[in-house]
């Protein structure tokens, strides 16, 4: 299983002004937490809480369909394009970097076992769409739509383009190339699939997009592309039962999203930094700060009065962010509580030849890039703690699909407890659905002509 290490947040080390009293605290809040982790599974099976995702590992239903669609089309394409954005990528794209052999989409079919390159178009900066579309040869192109409410302006567009191109290279043929991932009965793109014939599968409902990874949303690209999805599914169940536990002293989700709500409500460390000291596991952080921004940054408490709460995620990678925000992180302001991610065992060992030894390099020879990426977390972490900033650390055994799943299932319900302790929604976005109101008004969506107006009466005004 993985690891927490919270010993370099504690106040015996960091001191009482930057740290905790985390043994008298888990003592003061064990009740409250025993509380929000008895409701969070007592409602998981219930509509309208926002809590299916609890479930999804499982689904054996979506495994099995999602296998028998990856087998029926294995040998068939070249490539995986993937278009979604926010949580119908970021998540697929955390976790087939991080389990993938690195540099995939440059090894060759064999390399690759047969199975095809994967893509993620997860924006739609027209440079860079263009670019991938002119050298994918989209005959041997398997495209995966995702969006669940079936209208996300970013994904359809992209989609309109999409298949307008493979229309003209296919004729009626190129319907066997689009694979829709959206909801069960409404929207959009479950009309337009049904329309057209397309193999679809389910988002299912009071699964919000943040949580989505383990459901056909992430499952179908990994399956396509060889991820053993039982392996990952066996994880998220074992760290299921793990987290059931309602002792704050033996369940490392409360344990760090207590620590981190403290940290932040009593000593102001209102950013969360997340620092992986692993390039495969990169994107798990972008993954990661979508799903602490918008669980937890809200303008309202579950009474509705006005808080204006939630602590601020950024990214960085051990060892690049060592050279670029350390100096930041420990002389600068220090309103941070910052989380690595370590790596007991990697896939491969580097050793470093014993050259230039009358030089003042040559105290690396003998030793292994294993040995110095170590320490390089430990002596940043080291660092830190004498600067009084505080730390975590979560340590994975090694990266595989069983892992993987066990961090991010472990960091899903670290951010639901989370939401408990600051009294929120967790799984609204009201903010963001005004934004893409917005969007609608602005392209000239039927229904929003009122809104348009105002809104460039607004964009002018300002200008």
């Amino acid at each position: 299983m993985i690891k927490l290490d919270f010993r370099r947040a504690d106040s015996t080390v960091i001191g009482e002004q930057n740290g905790l009293n985390i043994k008298q605290e888990f003592e003061n809040y064990k009740e409250r937490i025993a509380e929000i982790i008895a409701d969070l599974n007592k409602r998981k099976d219930k509509p309208e809480q926002g809590l299916q995702w609890m479930n999804l590992g499982y689904s054996e239903e979506t495994a099995w369909y999602v296998k028998e669609y990856a087998a029926l089309v294995q040998n068939r394409f070249d490539n995986i394009l993937v278009l979604g954005i926010g949580g119908s990528a970021l998540g697929g794209l955390a976790v087939t970097h991080a389990l993938l052999r690195p540099y995939w989409n440059l090894l060759s079919k064999e390399e690759r076992n047969g199975y095809p390159r994967i893509f993620f178009l997860d924006n739609i900066e027209p440079d860079s769409m263009a670019s991938l579309l002119e050298i994918l040869d989209l005959k041997k192109t398997l495209v995966n739509v995702i969006t669940k409410s079936g209208d996300t302006a970013e994904t359809m567009a992209q989609y309109m383009i999409v298949k307008d191109m493979l229309e003209k290279e296919l004729g009626d043929d190129y319907r066997k190339n689009i694979v829709a991932t959206t909801d069960k009965r409404t929207g959009i793109l479950r009309q337009i699939s049904e329309q057209e014939g397309y193999k679809t599968f389910v988002v299912p409902d009071d699964v919000g997009g943040r949580f989505s990874v383990f459901s056909a949303v992430g499952l179908l690209p990994f399956a396509l592309v060889g991820i053993d999805i039982d392996e990952i599914t066996n994880g998220i169940k074992d760290m299921d039962l793990a987290l059931k536990n309602t002792d704050i002293y033996n369940n490392i989700a409360a344990q760090n999203a207590l620590i981190h709500f403290l940290s932040d409500i009593k000593n102001g460390k209102n950013i969360t930094v997340m620092m992986p000291y692993s390039s495969r596991l990169q994107y798990v952080s972008d993954w990661f700060v979508q799903l602490w921004a918008e669980s937890l940054g809200k303008g309202k408490n579950l009474q509705g009065e006005n808080i204006q709460t939630g602590p601020t995620p950024i990214k960085a990678l051990g060892a690049t962010d060592q050279h670029s925000q350390m100096q930041l992180f420990n002389e600068g302001p220090n309103n941070k509580i910052i989380n690595f991610i370590r790596v007991e065992e990697f896939h491969k060992n580097l050793e470093i030849p014993k050259i230039f030894e009358y030089t003042g390099i040559g105290y690396l020879g003998g030793k292994t890039m294993n040995d110095l990426l170590n320490a390089e977390a430990d002596s940043t972490t080291a660092s830190l703690s004498d600067y009084s900033r505080p730390t975590v650390t979560i340590t994975l055994p090694k990266i595989d699909g069983y892992h993987i799943a066990q961090l991010l299932y472990m960091l899903e319900v670290q951010t639901a407890i989370a939401g408990a302790l600051y009294n929120v929604d967790t799984f609204a976005q009201p903010s963001v659905e005004q934004s893409r109101n917005y969007i609608y008004a602005l392209m000239g969506r039927a229904g929003y002509e009122e809104s348009a107006k105002a809104l460039q009466q607004k964009m002018s005004s300002v200008l």
